[in-house]
């Protein structure tokens, strides 16, 4: 299960461990008048290196006076060498933050952005839409959404249509879908699902139903009766009705075997996942594309992204903000989807053909999926306390995604030890 929920991460951490070194003694050695370089630090692999440091040439060539270094933290050690630097003063300027934005926030160690966005005349919600506010704690934005690409449904053609079953889209609900799943599952040989044991995934339902994880007000609302059904609905496709292969039926198919790889190789008909799969697929043997997530009682789908703040240690957050406008500004996103490395978050950009017709496409792509997407992205609840909120349910599902069970049971304790955390 935490193999699972990690996947996204350290898929995109790959062999940058010799570059944590020079890292923290880099951030140290700005001047603290605001006229050295600004610092930038971000996760990820050798393509996120490479994209984000075409994106500050481009900054560069038109902001000659204003340079950028760059420095690549690998995944896994991210937060922990941030939080150092920012404890011991030496903070980055520019950082990039995901999920866990608020444990930064609520500790000031990042600065509220509302004044600088009003004074360069950023409009938050026109660039980037339902995920303009994203990164925001008590009514105060501390990131601007620089990559944003909603959790799609990629679907096998072939076994579609050898089913007989019509693609999916936007407007299938759940009970389209799962009539969907069992049409193209043959037992033992093929499943119609990949799965929804991690929590974009599941909670997706939940907030299709109604549910909230966490309520507007703050408290928690695991164990109400729309995300029990969801938790339920999900568990049940493997369980009882046998449309997702199980824990042990993935092992069966090899090592390290999940949605992804399994629908790569032709074993399940759809999956839900995130932009990342489609560099793999391209090199597929089989004839796939994509689709926005079915709905529930309403539509909602997660959002995989990251956005760009400034650390309470900047010398000069004025600079720093100009910089990260024009780093989520048209030119700058369209990097981001010119190199494969993710869905951008600008909306001008998704909607691009630059976008909608990617140069390194080897094949016909349904990329405006993501821009029909982006219309109903749900805005998860990142609280201060993501990382223990996240632990929490991991560590009381694992039995449960493996084995089944009663979500109601489960769910019941894990709002008991998510109302500890909150309040504590």
């Amino acid at each position: 299960m935490e193999n699972k929920i990690r996947r996204r991460t350290l898929a995109k951490a790959a062999a940058t461990a010799s570059l944590a070194a020079p890292v923290l003694a880099a951030c140290g050695s700005g001047d603290d008048d605001g006229s050295g370089p600004l610092k930038m630090v971000v996760w990820g692999g050798d393509l996120d290196k490479e994209t984000y440091q075409a994106r500050i040439d481009l900054f560069e060539a038109e902001n000659p006076d204003i340079k950028i270094e760059l420095q690549l933290i690998p995944s896994d050690q991210y937060e922990q060498k941030v939080q150092t630097m920012i404890a011991g003063g030496d903070g980055p300027d520019i950082m990039q933050v995901a999920e866990g934005v608020n444990t930064y926030s609520s500790k000031s160690q990042i600065l509220p952005l509302d004044e600088y966005a009003k004074d360069a005349g950023l409009d938050l919600e026109q660039r980037f839409g339902p995920v303009g506010n994203l990164y925001s704690y008590e009514d105060k934005v501390y990131a601007i959404p620089d990559r944003s690409g909603a959790m799609i449904v990629y679907y096998n053609k072939d076994l579609f249509d050898a089913a007989g079953v019509e693609y999916p889209t936007a407007e299938w609900t759940q009970e389209d879908a799962q009539a969907a799943m069992e049409k193209l599952t043959v037992a033992g040989t093929q499943w119609g699902y990949g799965g929804a044991g991690w929590w974009p995934q599941w909670w997706s339902f939940a907030y299709q139903n109604g549910g909230q994880i966490i309520d507007d007000g703050g408290n928690p609302t695991a164990n109400s009766p729309e995300v029990v059904a969801a938790l339920q609905w999900a568990n049940d496709l493997a369980h009882v009705h046998h449309f997702v292969p199980t824990a042990a039926e993935y092992a069966d198919m090899g090592p390290d075997m999940g949605g992804d790889p399994a629908f790569a190789a032709g074993k399940v008909a759809m999956n839900t996942t995130g932009f990342w799969a489609i560099g793999g697929l391209l090199e597929a043997d089989i004839n796939w594309d994509i689709a926005p997530l079915w709905r529930g009682a309403q539509q909602a789908v997660s959002a995989f992204g990251s956005g760009l703040a400034i650390s309470r240690d900047a010398a000069d957050p004025a600079k720093a903000f100009k910089a990260i406008e024009f780093l989520t500004g048209a030119d700058a996103q369209e990097l981001i989807i010119d190199k494969a490395q993710d869905v951008p978050a600008n909306l001008e950009v998704q909607q691009s053909d630059a976008f909608l017709a990617p140069s390194w496409a080897t094949k016909p792509i349904n990329m405006a999926a993501f821009g029909e997407s982006a219309e109903f992205i749900f805005r998860a609840p990142f609280i201060p306390q993501w990382n223990e909120m996240q632990a929490a349910f991991n560590d009381n599902l694992g039995t449960f995604w493996n084995e089944g069970g009663d979500a109601q049971t489960e769910l019941d304790k894990i709002q008991t030890q998510l109302e500890s955390i909150i309040t504590d």
